[in-house]
């Protein structure tokens, strides 16, 4: 017997924007506190004497928290309060961030900004729990507005407010200016964010899980970053840590396969909507986090920009994410078809990757632009609405878990495409140089005292402020950097392509017009006939042996 439902009716903005707000003020928070740093980072870099190591470490510190903490927030957000859990996310981001401004060396920084992406995971996380709690897969489309109008004012306020703050005060104000934003969101969720109760229950962590998976992480990384560098690809240290890499992940695995509660659960993989959605994914989390951080670098060391002017220039980027997330936001919403749209959106990927990988130092600026908005577009295409079609199928029980397997391994996805572009970055530039070695000593030499300081600042490694270099000099660094940042965008384009493949074999699942809560009531609902028949079948079955008279069931034989 099935029990069919009718469609719930879509909520009312009256009754969902009250609860969108404090969650959007705590995205803006996370989304401020990453992209204001994002267009100082060659200025902090070089101030606090780091080299290019150090510039892919300080960015990837955070992803790799990120992507490690995402999976056991999500975890979380099935055992607990959703609503205190985004809370303590926010607090742990922004005390965080706070504490980086003060950084005396990189390593204090790095460390800094590998606690903030803690922080990150939880609200990566918690967010799309909790729009799934309280907006259904159908109607999410009507509110990417809001959404947009957030990540407008993050993405492209914040480069801009980083550079301005950078050029005129100090670039370690750019990590206190997300801390009133944090309180206001902690302050407004307490008042207006208001879930259903979650029935308490028995907690199990998956702790051996959370230490396989970031053992695993942690060593691949550090692996990809200094290969080549610290140490040849195939060497000892290779041998160590990316077979400890392995057998990392192959205990996690062992692990999740047989503990209660696994931090990821594996059975997910099953659901053919999962497991493409996580492919694609990766693809996503290369193009948003990798060429985002690199393009920035790109403005600064290729075109000579200021912090303040290379905000400006990736402006295009973020009016393509921003544009295509709204449109197609809508789309979905009005006609129900999500399918088209990941698809052109999964092309877009590769269109805007392929074209990066081609720019110069003096490729027309109008060119370089339209190949940001390509890639911007692909990524707003893609980004929340490989999430949404994960929670379409995903089991509400699961909600938590699912979300963030999707988040989780774009996260993982641009963990890795930051690592291994930075590697490839840094050993572009460095044969690069080398193979210009005598025009740069001829150079430094006819600049005189400033040319013995110049120099000695490379052979410490030290990441050059290219803007501040001579002209004479700064061209070479100019094209040394646009042809080694075009070469790390290279690696994003065949995993662009695998994106598309997979989004193109995704399962066209109609989007459902129930919000978690009420699939989970649903489901309760479709249960209580079957427990209620099944008791009045024990109860009657009891009465008749009280009464002598025979029971069908065991004297009737079963064919």
């Amino acid at each position: 017997m099935s029990h069919s439902h009718p469609s719930a009716p879509a909520p009312s903005q009256r009754s969902v924007l009250p609860a969108l707000i404090g969650l959007l003020l705590g995205m803006f928070v996370s989304m401020l506190a990453a992209t204001v740093v994002s267009t100082s980072l060659p200025v902090i870099i070089h101030d606090l004497d780091g080299d290019q190591a150090a510039f892919t470490w300080v960015v990837t510190a955070t992803l790799l928290t990120t992507a490690i903490s995402t999976p056991v927030w999500g975890k979380l957000a099935d055992l607990f309060d959703r609503k205190t859990l985004i809370q303590i996310a926010i607090a742990v981001f922004v005390l965080a961030t706070a504490a980086a401004g003060f950084s005396q060396d990189t390593t204090m920084l790095i460390a800094c900004r590998a606690v903030q992406g803690i922080g990150a995971g939880g609200l990566a996380a918690l967010s799309q729990v909790i729009m799934a709690d309280i907006i259904s897969p159908r109607e999410r489309g009507r509110y990417m507005g809001l959404f947009g109008a957030v990540m407008a004012v993050a993405t492209i306020g914040g480069p801009l407010l980083g550079g301005v703050i950078t050029d005129t005060l100090d670039w370690r104000w750019n990590f206190f200016i997300a801390l009133p934003f944090a309180v206001a969101a902690l302050i407004i969720q307490q008042r207006t964010l208001h879930l259903p109760r979650r029935r308490p229950g028995r907690v199990r962590i998956d702790y051996l899980g959370i230490v396989l998976l970031s053992t695993s992480v942690s060593l691949l990384l550090i692996w990809v970053t200094n290969a080549g560098d610290a140490y040849a690809w195939w060497s000892v240290e290779t041998a160590l840590m990316a077979g400890g890499a392995l057998i990392g992940g192959v205990l996690f695995v062992v692990v999740e396969l047989r503990t209660p509660e696994p931090l990821v659960p594996l059975t997910l993989f099953a659901n053919h909507t999962f497991t493409l959605a996580v492919i694609a994914s990766v693809a996503t989390g290369i193009a948003m986090f990798g060429t985002s951080v690199f393009l920035s670098q790109y403005m600064q060391m290729a075109r000579g920009a200021t912090p303040t002017e290379a905000g400006v220039m990736t402006i295009p980027m973020i009016g393509g994410l921003l544009v295509a997330s709204i449109v197609v936001g809508m789309l979905i919403t009005r006609h129900g078809h999500w399918k088209p749209y990941l698809i052109a959106g999964a092309a877009l990927l590769v269109a805007g990757s392929a074209t990066l990988s081609t720019i110069e130092y003096d490729t027309d600026f109008t060119l370089v632009s339209l190949y940001m908005f390509l890639l911007g577009a692909g990524v707003g295409t893609t980004m929340q609405n490989l999430v949404l079609i994960v929670q379409n199928t995903a089991d509400p029980s699961e909600m938590g878990v699912a979300s963030s397997g999707v988040t989780f391994f774009r996260s993982l996805g641009g963990t890795v495409g930051v690592s291994v572009m930075g590697a490839t970055l840094a050993a572009s530039a460095s044969r690069l140089v080398t193979e210009r070695q005598g025009e740069i000593a001829t150079t430094l030499a006819s600049l005189g005292a400033d040319g013995t300081t110049i120099a000695e600042q490379l052979q410490a490694g030290i990441l050059p402020q290219v803007a501040a270099l001579p002209e004479s000099l700064r061209v070479i660094f100019e094209e040394v950097y646009a042809i080694s940042i075009a070469n790390a965008f290279l690696i994003a384009v065949p995993v662009a392509v695998i994106s598309l493949i997979a989004i193109a074999l995704l399962p066209n699942v109609p989007l459902t017009r129930m919000t978690t809560t009420e699939r989970r009531e649903a489901s309760e609902a479709d249960l209580a006939p079957f427990s209620v028949s099944e008791g009045m079948d024990a109860l009657s079955a009891t009465g008749a042996e009280e009464s002598g008279e025979p029971r069908e069931d065991l004297e009737r034989p079963h064919g």
